[in-house]
């Protein structure tokens, strides 16, 4: 994922109302930008501290807020991608250039796909007739500024009843004889293994490793985060 121009690096001010956040320009200008992302940022935005960032430009002059925020600076001088719109492009982007040996691309790879009830991130086979579901979630769970930088990166950063919902559904994907896998897009530039957060949704934690017992296969790979390029570098140990 190539941005052209360059992400902007300013400072970030604050966060607030989940999807607006300030910035400082270069020239000491403020503006409110865009904050795409659900979860509670934890470790992510350090509340009372003043961070790197870098944000993109929409060149929509008629857009509410321009101006999106993509990465910021966390503890210990690392990057996390913090816009989880960008999550399901990197993945798909990666599985079409054949960069993942287990999601082979040759039989097509569709997004948003429908298995019963549910709708999967990316799949592959024919939308008519796919034969492996792939469910997307964004990694950025890292040491705070106290903790030691063990380079692990956890999922999720609060509660997520519906990503235990998920784990349910790619069982039952199993169940019925298709392929299911979980995908951790871990966009943190300190990454070197990926974890469940049992601290913080222990019942996630616990459908993971049933999911995995049950034959969901379970992925992790690192994103590079450069402000002219995003794109998934290395796949990563998963800690259970």
């Amino acid at each position: 994922m190539q941005f052209n121009p360059p992400l902007e690096r300013v400072t970030l001010l604050r966060r607030y109302k989940r999807f607006m956040a300030d910035v400082r320009r270069q020239d000491g200008s403020e503006i409110t930008v865009h904050c795409p992302n659900t979860g509670s940022m934890k470790n992510c935005v350090l509340p009372g501290v003043e961070q790197a960032a870098l944000i993109s430009d929409s060149g929509n002059p008629k857009r509410k807020y321009r101006h999106t925020l993509e990465a910021v600076q966390v503890a210990h001088g690392h990057w996390a991608g913090v816009n989880t719109a960008r999550t399901n492009a990197l993945v798909e982007e990666a599985v079409r250039a054949a960069l993942i040996p287990e999601l082979d691309p040759a039989t097509g790879v569709e997004r948003e796909v429908k298995c019963g009830d549910s709708r999967f991130d990316l799949a592959l086979g024919k939308r008519s007739d796919p034969h492996t579901f792939i469910e997307v979630k964004n990694v950025t769970l890292g040491p705070g500024p106290d903790d030691e930088d063990d380079g692990v990166i956890a999922f999720p950063d609060s509660v997520t009843e519906r990503g235990q919902k998920h784990l349910q559904t790619l069982m039952q994907v199993v169940a019925s004889g298709n392929r299911a896998v979980l995908f951790f897009c871990v966009q943190h530039s300190g990454a070197t293994a990926a974890r469940p957060a049992d601290e913080i949704d222990r019942r996630y934690g616990e459908l993971l490793r049933e999911a995995k017992q049950r034959g969901v296969e379970i992925l992790a790979w690192q994103v590079s985060l450069k402000p002219d390029e995003f794109v998934l570098a290395r796949n990563l140990p998963i800690l259970l």
